[in-house]
């Protein structure tokens, strides 16, 4: 690889400039930084758009209309030789790097979090091919999950853990955990990686395993966004099930009442975590939204029969009455678009134009503090009181983690950068506009922010923490670092960090190295 030699040894930094007029020699620092970064990038052939290409307002439109952010720059390779070159050319005039697969980040990480971020987007790297012979499949970095359920599905009828929505990306989701209705089945999406394609940030091309780069296998799986790009996942899939048990239960009416509304949560993490009839085949989330609407619902990996004669009766015990309940077969591929929100499974290789105005934040609760009495009820009156009068929409998502027999919690939290195993309820508390545009009023934050509170506060003991693809801007580095990774995985991650991009060259508000614990 020919050398780059940095803008800082080419002796454009001037100074006594900076010190005689700082504001302007800034200013010039960053033109001069762009236009190496421009030059760079051209001398090497590698696909990039700017902000006078026609197609830079889609390229750079974040997911999150709360957040926009303007990058110096685009990249779009088609090949590894191109991340690679992105990453040194960046590097090499001082501009931070963030890949961008989905684009789905909350933050508008994908997009650098602040102005001026070269973007790699791997939206070409969207490769699907199955190994039948192994499960492995071989999945391109900018592939969406919905492309993923359907592409493993119809090479070789096998599946995956991952989450819900169909257009978010493999990057972000599958490096930072990765939640789904299957996930107490078989693992969080990070947990079916055996293998990945990597940049690092000097530029170098890497491929790791537990055995080859094994600190860069463990770093990426919980934190890739600050070490490298990978452009290639290797991922074990399993066999997909004929049909799954599809269930759901509406307690709408329950929500008048607190003492209802909480009771029902109380016996479902009872029956969670202690009755005979919970193992790793069932699956279950809570919804609720400002329209009045409670429902639990989920997936069983096994008999209807047994599911409605045994399961499904113990789970609802000592509850009210549902308005209503439904038990039913769906087939793979149907189950999946059940949970997708509306969107097709299929999603388009280009051209991707799903936004939203929202702010969300989460909470995670621990095997060892299950949520008590006082804080559910706080929360459901909070729920009570504002939550069903308030102006803007919002809903919440309360997802079984732990609990009997779950594989979410089966790997031993040293064995990747996710350390989140003991784990019960991870809660997601979202708020948005009316239309999904903005603009986005500090109301929607401060309701969400109360939801959030009403539950931590009325549990001060609860040691809750935070989880990562839920990224919430809002929190200080020192914060995201306590609440995302811990204290001795967050160190561990620094001195990684140190040794493999010393130079933060992979950066974001809340990246790693960014605080200190």
């Amino acid at each position: 690889m020919p050398q780059i030699l940095s803008l800082f040894s080419t002796g454009l930094l001037l100074v006594p400039a900076v010190l005689s007029n700082p504001a302007s020699a800034l200013e010039g620092l960053v033109t001069r930084r762009q236009q190496y970064l421009q030059d760079c990038l051209a001398s090497r052939n590698v696909p990039t758009a700017l902000n006078s290409s026609s197609d830079w307002s889609a390229l750079i439109a974040p997911y999150n209309l709360r957040l926009p952010y303007t990058p110096t720059a685009v990249t779009i390779p088609t090949n590894h030789q191109h991340v690679s070159d992105s990453v040194t050319c960046a590097a090499a005039a001082g501009v931070k790097v963030q890949a961008r697969s989905g684009g789905h980040s909350f933050a508008s990480y994908s997009l650098g979090g602040k102005d001026g971020t070269l973007v790699v987007d791997l939206q070409k790297f969207n490769n699907i091919s199955l190994d039948k012979s192994t499960g492995i499949v071989t999945v391109g970095g900018g592939v969406r999950l919905g492309n993923l359920g359907v592409g493993v599905f119809s090479q070789g009828q096998r599946a995956l853990p991952h989450g819900t929505f169909p257009g978010v990306g493999i990057g972000g989701h599958y490096t930072h955990g990765g939640f789904g209705y299957s996930s107490r089945h078989w693992g969080l999406a990070l947990d079916a990686i055996v293998a990945m394609d990597v940049v690092l940030a000097d530029g170098t091309y890497i491929h790791t395993t537990p055995n080859s780069r094994p600190e860069i296998y463990y770093a990426l799986r919980g934190a890739a966004d600050s070490f490298g790009i990978v452009t290639t996942f290797y991922l074990q899939t399993q066999p997909a099930p004929s049909q799954v048990v599809s269930f759901s239960a509406n307690f709408a009416s329950a929500l008048k009442s607190v003492d209802a509304a909480t009771g029902i949560i109380l016996q479902l993490q009872t029956f969670a975590t202690t009755s005979p009839y919970m193992n790793r085949n069932t699956s279950i989330e809570v919804y609720m939204d400002i329209f009045g609407n409670y429902t639990i619902r989920g997936w069983y990996f096994g008999d209807l029969g047994s599911f409605t004669r045994n399961i499904f009766p113990a789970m609802l015990s000592g509850m009210p009455t549902p308005d209503n309940s439904v038990a039913q077969y769906r087939s793979w591929l149907d189950a999946l678009h059940d949970i997708a929100d509306g969107e097709s499974l299929v999603q388009p290789l280009s051209g991707y134009d799903l936004h939203q105005t929202f702010y969300t934040k989460s909470t995670v609760t621990r095997e060892a503090k299950p949520l008590t009495e006082p804080a559910l009820k706080s929360f459901f009156t909070y729920v009570i009181n504002k939550g069903l009068s308030a102006t803007n929409p919002w809903s919440t998502l309360i997802n079984l983690y732990g609990g009997k027999d779950s594989q979410v919690n089966a790997p031993s939290p040293g064995s990747s950068a996710y350390p989140h195993r003991d784990s019960l309820w991870v809660i997601q508390n979202n708020g948005g506009t009316v239309n999904t545009l903005p603009p986005f009023s500090s109301e929607i934050k401060t309701f969400i922010n109360g939801l959030h509170d009403s539950i931590t506060s009325a549990q001060p003991d609860g040691d809750f923490l935070a989880y990562l693809n839920y990224v919430d801007p809002e929190l200080t580095p020192k914060e995201a670092a306590r609440l995302y990774y811990g204290a001795a995985t967050y160190n561990k991650l620094v001195q990684i960090k140190k040794a493999v991009d010393p130079k933060a060259v992979f950066w974001n508000p809340q990246a790693i190295g960014n605080a200190f614990l």
